[in-house]
């Protein structure tokens, strides 16, 4: 008799969800390597192994995608960040040595500065497209701006201007470092936004 377990059948949801992360990691590959206007749907399918079909069952078009692989990773900057000031116990120099080591790895990821900037690119070419990647970004400014109204709350603070504002400037110069680095390959982003950081925080009474 055989001791090889069966493998459990997948549910329709399971399978589902399965596919659907295929295709998001198919796209992802191929977004970079190609560009977006260089990979089709049927590309993005064929790379994942399924069918068109099965494309169009889980995205309504490659934007959605696109747009579905920009929201992931904005959710998930905010979640660590989110995580880091949720311990109570630390002092700001604790702190404040957690936040740079998370800013040392940021733009570590090479394929997604090249595909931070192909959303850039298309968000300026495609105005539909432009208004739901506005959606995403008003959120992610909002909730960094929440984490960083904590931190100076934390440091015992004010924060020398708006939430919002300084995690507007946060996000330019982190996707700005993200393009410097696609060009010379040296990633500077964590240790020069910590010094930004710094530098607000002298600042602020």
């Amino acid at each position: 008799m055989s001791t090889t377990t069966a493998r459990r059948r997948l549910t329709r949801e399971e399978s589902r969800a399965q596919t659907r992360e295929h295709l998001i990691d198919a796209a992802k590959q191929l977004f970079v390597s190609n560009g977006y206007g260089g990979a089709s749907i049927r590309d993005i399918a064929n790379t994942a192994g399924y069918s068109q079909g099965a494309f169009y069952s889980n995205f309504l078009s490659k934007e959605d995608v696109l747009l579905e692989l920009l929201r992931r990773h904005m959710d998930e900057e905010v979640k660590e960040l989110s995580a880091l000031m949720g311990d109570s116990t630390q002092r700001p120099e604790q702190l404040l040595a957690e936040l740079e080591n998370w800013a040392s790895m940021l733009n570590q990821d090479v394929d997604w500065c090249m595909l931070s900037l192909e959303l850039q690119l298309h968000a300026k070419r495609s105005s539909s497209f432009a208004a739901e990647y506005q959606k995403i970004w008003d959120k992610h400014r909002s909730g960094l701006g929440g984490v960083i109204s904590l931190l100076f709350t934390k440091l015992g603070r004010s924060a020398p201007a708006a939430p919002d504002e300084l995690a507007a400037a946060f996000m330019a110069l982190s996707h700005g470092l993200a393009l410097q680095q696609t060009m010379d390959r040296q990633n500077l982003s964590g240790r020069l936004i910590m010094v930004f950081l710094r530098g607000l925080i002298a600042s602020a009474a």
